[in-house]
């Protein structure tokens, strides 16, 4: 994986900051997986590429991520963390496909969520996805009951064979004891991180550049430390 330096957050910022959140969970993946070619990248299963943003974002800044959530029952906000060990066991299956009722599917891929962008209705985007993930949709039932079944089977069965496709976190509200299930999505998490950090860099970069006259690269080679010190005096 990457390493995150100063100088490459401005840069996966600036490259990131106008594109679409599939195309900007794609750059990242191709930081926290160097190795995998990046025509290969949209093709991986969404469990692979969430594992590979985990791991990098867990080098990046730390084991610990800091979450909040309002309840959707009595707009309470819950904030807290979230520790590494608390994430599911990595599949150990290397399978891109897997067999329900005698019909094979895809593991959805970031393509595949491209396909959705249209689609506005949450509970039509879910079946859409999974009838983009049939190997051969044309056998698939015809009848209306059979096939919500069978997309049903399909569903609990990709759930269970690669949780990382889909994290979500079962919460419990405090103030008024609602359960609820709210769905975690570490490539947005991580952007937040990394754009809140370069604009912060930003915000340094113009004080030293006002108070020193010193240039983009020459503030961002100063080590944080150093960085940190001159911006004290400067900052009152």
């Amino acid at each position: 994986m990457v390493a995150l330096t100063a100088q490459r957050v401005l840069s996966v910022w600036e490259h990131g900051l106008r594109r679409h959140p599939i195309d900007r969970a794609l750059l990242l993946y191709a930081l926290a997986d160097p190795d995998l070619p990046s025509g290969q990248l949209a093709d991986a299963p969404l469990g692979a590429r969430n594992a590979a943003l985990l791991r990098w974002r867990q080098a990046c800044f730390g084991t610990r991520l800091e979450a909040w959530l309002d309840c959707p029952a009595c707009g309470e906000r819950m904030e807290f963390e979230i520790d590494a060990s608390q994430w599911p066991s990595p599949p150990t299956d290397g399978s891109d496909t897997l067999e329900v009722r005698g019909h094979r599917f895809q593991r959805p891929t970031s393509r595949h969520l491209a396909r959705l962008t249209e689609c506005d209705d949450e509970q039509a985007a879910a079946r859409r996805l999974l009838l983009e993930c049939a190997v051969a949709a044309d056998a698939l039932p015809r009848d209306e009951p059979a096939l919500a079944e069978l997309l049903d089977a399909v569903d609990v069965a990709m759930d269970a064979a690669d949780p990382w496709a889909d994290l979500s976190l079962a919460m419990r509200c405090p103030a008024c004891g609602h359960d609820d299930d709210a769905s975690f999505d570490i490539a947005g998490y991580l952007w937040e991180e990394i754009d809140s950090q370069a604009r912060r860099l930003l915000d340094d970069i113009h004080a030293l550049a006002q108070a020193y006259g010193w240039t983009e690269p020459v503030i961002l080679a100063l080590s944080e430390t150093r960085r940190a010190a001159y911006l004290a005096r400067v900052q009152p």
